[in-house]
Formats: C-alpha cells, sequence, structure tokens
C-alpha cells in the first residue's frame, strides 16, 4: 500500500497499528519508539483527509503474566490493569493520537478470537497432538535446538523450559507456497527489502506446525470447541487488529478498514506477523495484512531493552529533559526507522540543540521579532514569491516520498532544508538594512516570504512535533491547529493571510545546557 497520497483522492481508509504491549512490563523507550512512528504515520494521513484507525493496546494473557501476578500476590487481571493503565499514560503524556486502545481481556477481544478459531477449526486447520518442545516463557514461543545460543533463548538470553502437553496445533505447514506465492505477488508486503528476505528465508526452511492451545494454564481465552484448552498468547494477541477493525460483529467496517492495514513491529516480532498471522487469516478465509513495516531495536549500550537486563529507559524521564516534541523529534529524526539504533543521552542534547534550538526555533523568534519590530506585528500583503516558494514546494515533494517509504529522517530532513534555505534568504536580504534604510516594501516582501515558510514547515513537521508547531501556528495568528488543514491544498504557496495578527513569544525550543 502506498503512503504517498498525492495523486490520490482523500477520504482513503488507512488502518496503522502497533504491536499490543506485553503487560508483565511498563512502558520504555523502545515501546515508544514504534509507537511514535506509527502515530506520525496516522498525523500524517490525517493531514490528507484520509480515513484512519490507528490502534495501539495491551497485550494480557498467557504464561508470563500468570506467573508475573503470582509472584506479586495479584490476581492476572488486577496484574493487566495496573500496567495497562501505565501504557496509557504513557502514549498521553507522548501525544500519541490512537483512535483505539484495545485490551485482550475485553468482551469484544474473546468474541473474536472465538469466531477465528472456530472458524480455522471448521476449515480444517487445527488437530490435536502431543508436543514436547523447548519453550522460553519471556517470549511466549517454542525454539528448536538450532535457534539457540547454547542452550539459551536468542531475544533474552534466558535458559528455556522443556514442555510436554496435549496441544491443538495449526497446521502452519500447509501454508508454505500460499505464502510465498502471496509475497511474490506483494512484493511490498514486508519493508524494508531486508526484513521481506529475511521472512521468505524462514517460509523456505520449511514451516512446522504450532501449539494454538494449553492445557498446563488457566489465563486466557477457552477453546469454543473444548474449554479444557486456553489459546495460545500469540494466537490470541495477533487477532487484536482484526478485533478493533469490527471483527467479527461489524463486516462493513472491518471490510473498509482490513484491506489497508499496516502493522509496525519490531524485528523481534516479525516471524509472528509476517509469517504465523498470514496463515492465520488465510486459514479463515480472510485477506493477509496489507503491509508489515519491521523496524530494528532502540538500543541502550549496545543491547536491546528489556527487563531482565534492567537497561530500560522511560519515557517521562526523557520528557522532563527535552520535553514531548524533543522526544519525538530524536526518535524520529536520529533513529533511522529500518536498523538498529542506539540511544545516547549526549546525542539527544546534541541533535536538540542543532534541530531545534538553533534553527527551527531561533528562526521562528527571529522571524516573529523582526515582523512584530518592523511590521507592527501584521502579515504583510507583499511577498517575493521567489527562491522560498521553490525551495518550499520542493520539499513538500521530499518529504511526501520520503514518509511514503517510512524514512522519517530523511522526510524530517527535507524540511529543515526548508528551514536552512529561509535562515540563509534572511541573511543574503537583511531585512534589517532595510528597514534601517526605510525601504518598507522590501522588508515586507522579505519577511512576508519568511513567514509564509515558517507556516509551511509548521504544518509539514506537524506530525512529528505537534505541541510546537501548534503554538507557532497561533503565533502566526492561524485559527486551529496545523492538523485542521488538509494537503495537498495547504501546502500551496500563499496560504498566510494578509492582516493576521503576530505574536513574538518565549523560545519555542529553551536550548539545553
Amino acid at each position: 500500500m502506498s503512503t504517498d497520497r498525492i495523486d490520490q483522492p482523500s477520504g482513503a481508509p488507512a488502518f496503522f497499528t502497533t504491536p499490543i504491549y506485553y503487560v508483565n512490563d511498563v512502558p520504555h523507550v523502545g515501546h515508544a519508539y514504534t509507537t511514535v512512528a506509527a502515530d506520525v504515520m496516522a498525523r500524517w494521513r490525517r493531514l490528507w483527509g484520509d480515513d484512519v484507525l490507528f490502534l495501539t493496546g495491551t497485550d494480557e494473557h498467557g504464561l508470563k503474566i500468570q506467573r508475573a501476578a503470582e509472584a506479586a500476590g495479584l490476581t492476572p487481571l488486577e496484574h493487566a490493569d495496573r500496567t495497562s493503565a501505565r501504557f496509557r499514560e504513557a502514549w498521553t503524556l507522548l501525544g500519541i493520537s490512537n483512535d483505539d486502545f484495545i485490551r485482550t481481556t475485553e468482551p469484544r477481544h474473546h468474541a473474536a478470537v472465538s469466531h477465528m478459531l472456530q472458524t480455522v477449526y471448521d476449515n480444517g486447520h487445527i488437530e490435536l497432538g502431543t508436543y514436547e518442545g523447548l519453550y522460553c516463557v519471556g517470549c511466549e514461543a517454542y525454539y528448536t535446538e538450532d535457534e539457540l545460543n547454547d542452550g539459551t533463548c536468542p531475544i533474552h538470553g534466558r535458559p528455556v523450559e522443556r514442555v510436554t502437553e496435549e496441544n491443538y496445533f495449526f497446521k502452519l505447514s500447509r501454508f508454505e507456497q500460499p505464502l510465498l506465492d502471496y509475497y511474490a505477488a506483494h512484493p511490498d508486503a514486508v519493508v524494508p527489502e531486508t526484513r521481506r528476505n529475511e521472512v521468505l528465508g524462514f517460509i523456505k526452511g520449511g514451516l512446522q506446525d504450532f501449539s494454538v492451545s494449553r492445557s498446563s494454564i488457566t489465563w486466557g481465552i477457552p477453546l469454543p470447541w473444548d474449554p479444557r484448552h486456553v489459546t495460545y498468547v500469540w494466537f490470541d494477541a495477533l487477532i487484536n487488529y482484526c478485533t478493533a477493525a469490527g471483527y467479527p460483529s461489524d463486516r462493513e467496517r472491518f471490510d473498509r478498514y482490513w484491506p489497508s492495514v499496516v502493522h509496525f513491529v519490531g524485528k523481534d516480532i516479525l516471524r509472528f506477523h509476517a509469517v504465523y498471522w498470514p496463515a492465520m487469516l488465510m486459514a479463515a478465509g480472510e485477506l493477509p495484512p496489507s503491509q508489515v513495516v519491521a523496524h530494528g531495536w532502540l538500543l541502550a549500550g549496545g543491547e536491546k531493552m528489556s527487563k531482565s537486563k534492567a537497561n530500560q529507559i522511560f519515557p517521562a524521564d526523557l520528557v522532563a529533559e527535552f520535553g514531548v516534541d524533543g522526544f519525538r523529534y530524536h526518535f524520529m529524526a536520529d533513529q533511522r526507522f529500518g536498523p538498529d539504533g542506539d540511544l545516547s543521552y549526549e546525542g539527544m542534547i546534541a541533535r536538540y540543540n542543532a534541530d531545534l534550538a538553533n534553527n527551527f526555533g531561533n528562526l521562528a523568534n527571529r522571524v516573529l521579532t523582526m515582523a512584530v519590530n518592523y511590521l507592527g506585528g501584521v502579515v504583510p500583503e507583499r511577498r517575493e514569491d521567489g527562491l522560498l516558494r521553490e525551495e518550499a514546494e520542493r520539499v513538500f515533494a521530499l518529504q511526501g516520498a520520503a514518509f511514503a517509504r517510512y524514512d522519517f529522517a530523511s522526510g524530517l530532513e527535507a524540511v529543515w532544508a526548508l528551514i536552512r534555505a529561509t535562515n540563509a534568504f534572511i541573511e543574503d536580504r537583511a531585512p534589517w538594512a532595510l528597514n534601517k534604510a526605510g525601504d518598507t516594501a522590501a522588508v515586507a516582501g522579505v519577511l512576508g516570504d519568511c513567514l509564509e515558510a515558517l507556516r509551511i514547515v509548521a504544518l509539514l513537521a506537524s506530525p512529528v512535533i505537534p505541541s510546537a508547531c501548534a503554538e507557532l501556528w497561533r503565533r502566526l495568528g492561524l485559527p486551529g491547529r496545523p492538523e485542521d488543514e488538509r494537503l495537498p491544498a495547504a501546502a500551496a504557496w500563499g496560504g498566510l493571510p494578509a492582516g493576521s495578527i503576530l505574536e513574538k513569544g518565549a523560545p519555542l525550543f529553551p536550548r539545553i545546557q
């Protein structure tokens, strides 16, 4: 599915999801990285007038939750309630604009899981058997000997457990060729290409049937045809995306949103989303996800963040120093969405001061101060409509192409090119000298263009730094917020009305010493 909306009509459905986060842990910046990226995409598509559904939530069943609750002296639901609330609080703090927050303990999800399980079972793709295998409680997944690192889980580094029990199995092995055919026909269904190649390699290596039930635990959704078993947590969790889209009770809503679904995931859960999940959907007679966008890990000191390694960094700690917009900007501009990235406090300060305080913030302060001092704080009618107009048009096209391939860093680099061009334009035209010479028409032309450039920067940067852009929008005398505008019309040069009242205000991004 293309995310470049320039040649598409507005109102198109767009469905973006984050993983639903497991409630054995509290939200850290690794979770936030995925969630902010999905939020940026949802905000970008809303600017185009698209009918966006943006989903996040929490995954609350499974052995790991049952054990964590027992250790804390709580029921599993009490434990889930506490941690799920922490995720809601974190996403509110970070300005996440999700339309829905799903919990796998909700009745609507139980109904969807039961319906899909029964459908797959009735279609002959689930059979009873006995399983013995190596199980990682942290992953809630089985591994083969070859996949382990000296007998430990490749993700968590912990010893695995040998488990033997009666299970129902999903016949994944039947879907090797259908999956290969699907990915051959839909080459962009997994991006970037390196992750697509991983998926194809895994499928071509041979798919094994996997368990869809547990008879040794009680914390989960009972199988509709055999309530002695509860649903395997991954089979349960993946169905959440369908639940939120209306499955199975609101077929009209589901058929509208589901064909456009895009899953944002970390590379460690790619196999579940790009192999197990599309096969499950095929078995139920539904379409595979339109696209799975898999990014690398956000590392701390070279290691993946996890509770077991005690290397988590919490969003609130960084927001207290950098602000919400500073936090969001860093993860989209400094961490390439795809490969692994390493979080550096010093790097965050350098990026914040260079891009936000010195470039964006300083330009806004500089232009608004001169406009208030030289033009009486009113947007002039006169514009030069030259170099900056051409640059704004170029930047808009570049950003759209970058966001279409989820290259948020390049998209922001394009917007910051307009900021740098405006700063250079000011130095070249020297409005202070023109004002001193009494050339009011020239001053109005120069600053009119600079103010219009600021409007376009506020519009295009708003998916990433919504609060600062809304404040700049207000200082430019514009009604509402940038998110109320619609592209491409709003990005056309000349949208700042003459006569609007300007305000200087405090620095948008105070420099961090």
